[in-house]
This record gives C-alpha cells, sequence and structure tokens, in this order.
C-alpha cells in the first residue's frame, strides 16, 4: 500500500514562493485522509447490514414455506424405531353375532422391583404379603436382600392393588403398563373362547395370547395390526348361550348327572347359535390343565366337542333315511322286529317287546334295536359307512376350535355285519354331540350337507346331497311322531312342533371291559319346527339318574327330553320363532239369522 505523506515537499517550496503557510497543507491531507476512512467504514457497514438482512430474510422464509407444509399434512402419531421385535399388546375383541362383548382388553399395570433402591426391604416384604396372600413374606425377603437386581412380583393389578402397592412409599417398587385379557361375562360361553395369557413379557408392555378356544384357533387374526382392531364375530347369541347354560345346569342337578353338553345349530347355515359343556369355568381365572387321571374330569374338558360317546339310539334315524334313499323300504314297510336277534354268540334284544313286526315309521317311534338291526343288514356295511362318512361320522369336526381334532370319532377296527347292525342303533362307533348336531342338520333341512361353524354367517351353506328332499321331509314326519306319540313324550312344546330321537346307550367302563349297567349316556337330539326345520338341538348328559320314582330312572325320555324341552321353551322366542296357536273360534265376521 503505497502512503501519501502529509507535507508533501514539491508543494511545501511551492506554497513558500507564493508566501503561503506550509502548515495548512498538512492541516487539508488530514482533513482528505480522515474523510477517506469515514468513507469506507460506512461502506462496508452498509455492506455487513445488507448481508444481515437478507440472511434474516431466508431465514423467516424458510420457516414460512416449512410451516405451510405442516398445515397440508394429516397428523399421524410419532413412532419410534427400535430394535427387534416389538411386543404388540394390543389384541381384538371378540363379540356375539349382535356385536356384544365376549372378550376384550383392559388397561392394567404389573409390579415388580428394584431391590437395591429399596430402604427397608424387609418391611416391604411384609406389606407386599399383606397385600397379596399368595405372596410368602421369607421369599420375598430372600429376593429382596439377595443379589437379584430385578425382581417380577405380580403380573396384574387391581387399581385398590396399585393404590395400596402406592401407600407403601417404597422406591424400589415400579409399576409397568400393559393389558390383561377380560371376559366380562365370567363362565358364559368359557369352552368356546377358551382364554389367553401371557407371551413374551417386558416391564412395559406384554404379548397376550390365546390359549384355548377361538383365541388360540384365531390368535394370529386377534393379534394382526393390518385388521385396525376389527372384532371377532362368533355366530353364537350371547343371551341365547346364557339361557342355554342356565338351563343345562339345572337339569344337570336335577338329573344328578356327572356331566352335560348342549349344542343348538342353525340347519340352514351350519351356525352354532349355543353350545354348553358342563362343568365349565371362568377364563378370567383359567384352571390348570390335569396332569393325572382322566382329562374328561376336568372343567376345561369341552363334552360337545372333545367328548366322543356312543349316542345310542339317536343313530336310527340314519339307518331308516339311508334306506328309504335306497328304495329299499318306505315309511309303511313292515319290519321283522320278533327277537331277540341272534348273530353268532351274540344277541340284539329291544327295551320291549314289540310283537313280530312294526312299520318303518314305528321302528323309530318305538325305538326298536332289532328293527333298525335289520333295516341295516339290507344296506350292507359298505354303503352304510359311506353314508355316516357324507354326514361327517368319519372324522373330526372342523370347527374352528383349537381342541375339535382331539374330538375324532371312534370307529371299528373291523367293520363287520355285526358292527353295521349294532352301528345303526348307535352302538359301536363313538362321535361327539356336535357331529351329531351337524349330521342331523344335514338330514332334515332337506337333505344337503352343512358343516358347523362359529362365525357368523348370514347366507346358507350349499353343500353336497346326503338325501332327497323327500326323504328329509319323511325323516322329519317320523321324528315328529316320536314326540307326539313315542319315548320322547316330555319333548312337546306348546307352539312350537319338536320332533326328536332319544337315545340310550350304556357307558363303557375305562379299562375296555365291557360296560356299566347303571351308567349310561343319555341323549335327545331335536329339530324345531318339525314342520319347516330352523333350528336342531342336542342335549346330553353324563350319567344322568332321575330318582323321582321308587326306582332311579336312567333312560333319555326322563332325563335328556324334559331338558331339552324347557330348553326349547325358553330360546325359541328369543330366537324370533312366533308361537303356532290354535284358533278354536271362527276368524272374522260369521253371519248368523234370526
Amino acid at each position: 500500500m503505497i502512503r501519501t505523506p502529509l507535507r508533501p515537499l514539491a508543494r511545501i517550496l511551492k506554497a513558500r514562493e507564493k508566501g503561503e503557510n506550509p502548515d495548512a497543507i498538512e492541516a487539508e491531507n488530514i482533513r482528505l485522509r480522515r474523510e477517506d476512512v469515514r468513507d469506507k467504514s460506512r461502506m462496508r457497514a452498509e455492506g455487513r447490514l445488507l448481508v444481515m438482512g437478507a440472511m434474516f430474510a431466508l431465514a423467516y422464509g424458510a420457516i414460512g414455506v416449512r410451516m405451510g407444509a405442516l398445515a397440508g399434512t394429516v397428523p399421524e402419531e410419532p413412532q419410534s424405531t427400535v430394535v427387534g421385535n416389538p411386543i404388540f399388546g394390543q389384541r381384538a375383541d371378540i363379540v356375539d353375532r349382535n356385536g356384544r362383548i365376549l372378550a376384550t382388553n383392559l388397561d392394567t399395570h404389573a409390579l415388580y422391583a428394584h431391590p437395591r433402591d429399596m430402604v427397608d426391604p424387609e418391611q416391604t416384604a411384609r406389606e407386599l404379603a399383606a397385600i397379596f396372600p399368595e405372596l410368602k413374606v421369607d421369599q420375598l425377603v430372600r429376593d429382596f436382600t439377595g443379589t437379584r437386581k430385578f425382581v417380577w412380583i405380580r403380573r396384574q393389578l387391581s387399581p385398590e392393588q396399585m393404590q395400596q402397592v402406592h401407600d407403601i412409599g417404597s422406591p424400589g417398587l415400579v409399576f409397568g403398563p400393559r393389558e390383561m385379557r377380560l371376559y366380562p361375562n365370567g363362565a358364559i360361553a368359557a369352552h368356546i373362547l377358551g382364554g389367553a395369557s401371557y407371551g413374551r413379557e417386558g416391564v412395559a408392555s406384554a404379548e397376550v395370547i390365546g390359549v384355548a378356544g377361538v383365541e388360540r384357533k384365531f390368535d394370529e387374526y386377534l393379534r394382526d395390526p393390518a385388521n385396525e382392531g376389527a372384532p371377532l364375530e362368533l355366530s353364537i347369541d350371547l343371551t341365547i348361550q346364557a339361557a342355554a347354560e342356565e338351563v343345562l345346569a339345572g337339569g344337570m342337578s336335577i338329573m344328578n348327572a356327572k356331566g352335560a353338553a348342549s349344542v343348538l345349530m342353525d340347519v340352514h347355515t351350519g351356525e352354532i347359535i349355543s353350545m354348553v359343556s358342563l362343568p365349565d369355568f371362568d377364563p378370567n381365572k383359567r384352571p390348570q390343565v390335569l396332569l393325572t387321571g382322566d382329562q374328561s374330569d376336568s372343567p376345561l374338558f369341552n363334552r360337545a366337542v372333545q367328548g366322543v360317546y356312543e349316542l345310542g339310539s339317536t343313530f336310527k334315524i340314519f339307518a331308516v333315511a339311508q334306506a328309504m334313499e335306497l328304495g329299499l323300504i318306505n315309511p309303511e314297510t313292515m319290519i321283522n322286529t320278533k327277537g331277540p336277534l341272534q348273530w353268532g354268540k351274540f344277541r340284539i334284544r329291544d327295551f320291549h317287546d314289540y310283537g313280530a313286526q312294526l312299520s318303518a315309521t314305528d321302528v323309530i317311534v318305538q325305538s326298536s334295536n332289532i328293527g333298525t338291526a335289520r333295516i341295516a343288514m339290507q344296506i350292507g356295511a359298505e354303503r352304510q359307512q359311506e353314508f355316516l362318512r357324507s354326514l361327517g361320522f368319519m372324522e373330526a369336526t372342523p370347527v374352528e376350535l383349537q381342541e375339535a381334532p382331539s374330538g375324532a370319532p371312534l370307529l371299528p377296527r373291523n367293520w363287520s355285519e355285526l358292527s353295521t347292525m349294532t352301528i345303526s342303533y348307535g352302538h359301536g362307533l363313538s362321535s361327539s354331540p356336535l357331529h351329531l348336531a351337524t349330521a342331523y342338520s344335514s338330514l332334515l333341512n332337506g337333505g344337503t350337507r352343512v358343516y358347523p361353524t362359529l362365525l357368523h354367517r348370514e347366507n346358507r351353506q350349499t353343500g353336497p346331497r346326503i338325501v332327497r328332499a323327500e326323504i328329509s321331509e319323511r325323516s322329519r314326519d317320523m321324528l315328529r311322531q316320536v314326540v307326539s306319540r313315542g319315548t320322547a313324550s316330555f319333548g312337546e312344546v306348546e307352539g312350537y312342533e319338536v320332533g326328536g330321537k332319544t337315545g340310550t346307550a350304556d357307558k363303557p367302563k375305562e379299562n375296555g371291559g365291557g360296560y356299566y349297567k347303571d351308567k349310561v349316556i343319555a341323549t335327545f337330539a331335536s329339530v324345531f319346527p318339525a314342520n319347516d326345520p330352523q333350528y336342531v338341538l342336542i342335549v346330553t348328559f353324563d350319567e344322568p339318574s332321575e330318582n323321582s320314582g321308587s326306582e332311579p330312572r336312567r333312560t333319555a325320555g326322563w332325563t335328556a327330553v324334559p331338558v331339552a324341552a324347557e330348553m326349547i321353551r325358553r330360546v325359541a322366542p328369543l330366537l324370533g320363532l312366533r308361537p303356532q296357536v290354535d284358533r278354536t273360534e271362527p276368524i272374522g265376521v260369521t253371519l248368523t239369522s234370526n
């Protein structure tokens, strides 16, 4: 940089020649230099202000653009990214066919401890044991004073228990949020719902998984976030289920039975409107599985699906219907019922002596073993097997329950002619009440196969044809006569035409050594209204005994039939079925003359 001197020599000499003051030149140069410095400083300051202003303008512009973009978007819940598989606690509800809650979720808390943060572990242990009686003080003290850094105390807490723990005031007691599965109706539909428990657990959440029933069968659906919480809609009706359980429990008590089961099914859709197994349980407090003994003694055992029994004379209608379908007989065909019927060393007898012959209709009405066996002999083993297979008696029911595969029928190893005869009247083949309900629905709905389901359906099933429509109608007429003048006379329900068939089968001994003489499986398979079938109802009692008379009465006509009639009386109006009232007075205006 070249600096100009304040007193340039040339100008000083000229000023002296002219007689001017040389100091004025220096003062002028100082002034000019100061003005130059001032101008440069002003330009520098103005430049900085311009840059700062531009930066502020850009910043406010960017903020405005971002605010506009946010205003135009749909709000979303914040999401966090985690490593590993997250625990999904949310589980969809289960509802009945009318949308009423059968199973839902309840927000609750778990309780765990950090022993190292406790001020007085012994006192904390004593106060926790006072709140939760199942906890042992000694064990808690060992856990709290040992080397453990984390201790689970309780998986679920009620609000009252949570407040009591709060009142302890120990910093080492910590609450973790989670959901629990709640069944607000208690034991109603327990065997259908099954129950749920915890899978993977963390301090902040827990995985709720199904352990039995539809909870287990539809576990993936109920836990799938893609369903957006849509409930699982079942075919059962909560009101009808509750009524059926109440009636069956009362009947089980009156008939002194060991257990009982019932199935109410829509004959056209295969929907199970109610299904009961007694004794039952509360899925909110699901009991432990039996580790020894007979599993059928456990309240967890579903007698309607898992219980396979010889269902006795309820099978007779299948033999007669098949014979009519094959053209071997008609309802008026006379059948030889003279007994006993000898086959090798075995003899087939009737409960009463019905004489030398009965019509095919009366074979059903009077429940003749001999008559049914002779009809089965005409059918033959191969054709009988094929017919029973078409009704679903050769495999487990496809109903949507985790336990369904364990209810496969028990078939004879060698399907001999003797097996053909005994199976025709319900001995030698064991099946479940649900099998029987499915078969009766398929036979009596017009003759087309239906498949049992626990899912709500609006439309009729269109399965393969089992028998012609006229054969289905004849079968219904025979079953109606069983109630009106046969072995099921206690099955009459005023206003509703009920048809059905009784079945009383001696109960086999556990070791396979024959049958008990004083223990039976009593079953009544019914259809109503018989003139226009809508529903099939199966009622089964395990070891019933009606003791109002001088001697115990165990047959289905005395045990299962009156209970089924009371159930129909209770549920038919709930199903929307109008009672049929016989009019004894003329309808309209009657013209009379004086």
